[in-house]
């Protein structure tokens, strides 16, 4: 079958866009899910442009450029699925909702190539680049506004919810800073930093669709648990992709944490194992604030030899298990199956 097209330009189809979120090999599988998931994609992106325009021409360009990346708009397919899987013969009433969220996480991209001086996002130039600094935190904070313009059509609850979600994130972007160049971070800490920066936002957005749909509070719970364990898994397989996947594919050079040096479970779990002269040599060169090339990729062979890969991998399978189980209390279905494949798609995903 063809693909059909969704919002936001001609590349954008959801033949794409699934094979980013499951692989390629699943826009076959999903079969009748995709034109209900095409509807809902477009509605959702159609949500997404009605507010980005601005009256300073300037900033309407910069955050079309920002929303109009590529991406994999998992959190929207996340937030459409979970209402289809409740019952709903539409996910119509989360579009809003859906658009706003991914706003959010777009707000948050911009604000942390700031942070980390990044020049590519999705392979292309970094808002941050395209437009400079000024243009880059204005246009994060707008989106953020228009996140909230978008998330005033619901309940009190929603809105609360959703506010407090983006706190946490701002808390976990000055926690990961804290810690920046520290390989004494433990584990514990870590997961602080992700349930903050990553899972939070999925969890709020997943248990909102269970408010709007009116479930009780152990589905609500269950969303929400569902949406925290991707969204840790996700972000585990995030930190082995930075180190080990193909720049090519993500869109953005390799060891971006060891070169700003962020700890991740990769770093701090390599540390962890090497010992005598290895592991001096590989705290060593973390703490440098400029790193060589060379620097980086001897970081990447002491983190070769220390098998910290493995462990992060099989803790990303541990997260993909702990959000399926989660699933439980809903209903059997496609689209249950359709977030048990994301879930299982978070931790062996290539870009």
């Amino acid at each position: 079958m063809n693909a059909p097209a969704v919002a936001g330009g001609p590349e954008a189809t959801l033949e794409a866009l699934v094979s980013r979120a499951f692989g390629p090999e699943a826009f076959d599988e999903l079969g009748a899910l995709l034109p209900e998931l095409a509807e809902d994609l477009a509605g959702i992106e159609d949500r997404i442009k009605a507010v980005l325009p601005s009256d300073v021409p300037g900033l309407t360009e910069a955050v079309m450029y920002a929303c109009t990346a590529g991406g994999k708009r998992l959190r929207p397919l996340l937030m459409a699925a979970a209402h289809r899987a409740l019952g709903a013969g539409s996910a119509r009433p989360v579009h809003a909702l859906a658009a706003a969220f991914q706003l959010i996480h777009t707000a948050s991209l911009i604000h942390d190539d700031v942070i980390d001086h990044a020049d590519l996002r999705r392979g292309r130039p970094s808002v941050l680049r395209a437009f400079g600094l000024p243009a880059a935190i204005v246009s994060g904070d707008y989106l953020y506004v228009r996140a909230f313009e978008l998330a005033a059509e619901y309940s009190p609850s929603i809105i609360l919810r959703s506010g407090e979600a983006c706190a946490r994130l701002a808390e976990g972007e000055l926690l990961q800073e804290s810690c920046r160049f520290d390989l004494t971070m433990s584990r514990e800490q870590y997961l602080q930093v992700v349930d903050r920066k990553t899972a939070t936002i999925v969890s709020a957005a997943l248990a909102c669709v269970g408010d709007i749909a009116g479930s009780p509070a152990p589905i609500v719970e269950a969303l929400a648990e569902y949406g925290r364990a991707v969204g840790v898994a996700f972000q585990l397989r995030d930190d082995l992709l930075d180190a080990y996947g193909e720049a090519d594919l993500l869109g953005k050079p390799l060891y971006a944490d060891f070169r700003e040096g962020n700890p991740t479970l990769l770093s701090i779990e390599a540390y962890r194992r090497l010992s005598g002269r290895p592991k001096a040599e590989f705290d060593r060169l973390f703490a440098r604030r400029a790193k060589r090339p060379r620097d980086l990729l001897k970081l990447r062979g002491l983190t070769d030899a220390s098998g910290a890969a493995d462990a992060v991998a099989a803790e990303a399978r541990r997260w993909v298990a702990s959000a399926i189980h989660a699933l439980d209390p809903l209903p059997g279905g496609p689209y249950r199956s359709l977030l048990e494949r994301l879930a299982r798609a978070a931790s062996s995903r290539r870009y």
